[in-house]
């Protein structure tokens, strides 16, 4: 059974914050945190989506792994140094403030009776030529906003007449 680690140094989110979102995909199969981890609206969740992806990345091209096989072995998140701070006060007082960071270490393991429930299929980025570029920029109709209001013709209803934004 072979592992592979990656790791993130110097997060500057908390770690207790960071922990809230490990603790969702502790364990589960790299399709499955991947997933968990694009719908997440945590801060957290992005730098621990990165993490991972580097992690499968490395466990691909260096360990000649099975991507569908591999799950989260394990998942630890240790505090970084804290830079201190203070906070002007009245009086000429300063409240001390403690910026902490994180860091955090991803081990993944291969199981080979783990089936994956899903996939989840990228869609490739395709970089146009830089003549195709401007063209594409230029063809989008430019949209007046003097067009979208009412036009005189009509009568305004009921509603429109008393509850317009600017009086006439």
């Amino acid at each position: 059974m072979t592992i592979t680690r990656a790791k993130l140094n110097y997060l500057r989110i908390a770690p207790r914050k960071v922990r809230q979102v490990a603790d969702l995909i502790r364990g589960l199969p790299v399709n499955e945190a991947e997933a968990q981890l694009l719908f997440q609206r945590r801060r957290a969740a992005k730098p621990l989506l990165k993490l991972l992806r580097s992690a499968v990345a490395n466990a691909k091209n260096n360990e000649r792994l099975d991507i569908e096989k591999l799950y989260i072995e394990s998942l630890l998140v240790n505090q970084g140094p804290i830079l201190k701070r203070s906070l002007p006060r009245a009086r000429g007082m300063a409240t001390p403030l403690q910026k902490k960071s994180s860091h955090v270490t991803i081990v993944l393991s291969e199981k080979p009776e783990l089936k994956s429930r899903f996939k989840i299929i990228y869609e490739k980025k395709i970089k146009l030529p830089p003549e195709e570029k401007g063209k594409a920029k230029k063809e989008q109709p430019i949209k007046e906003h003097r067009e979208t209001r009412v036009s005189k013709e009509k009568k305004p209803g009921f509603f429109t007449k008393i509850f317009r934004r600017k009086s006439i």
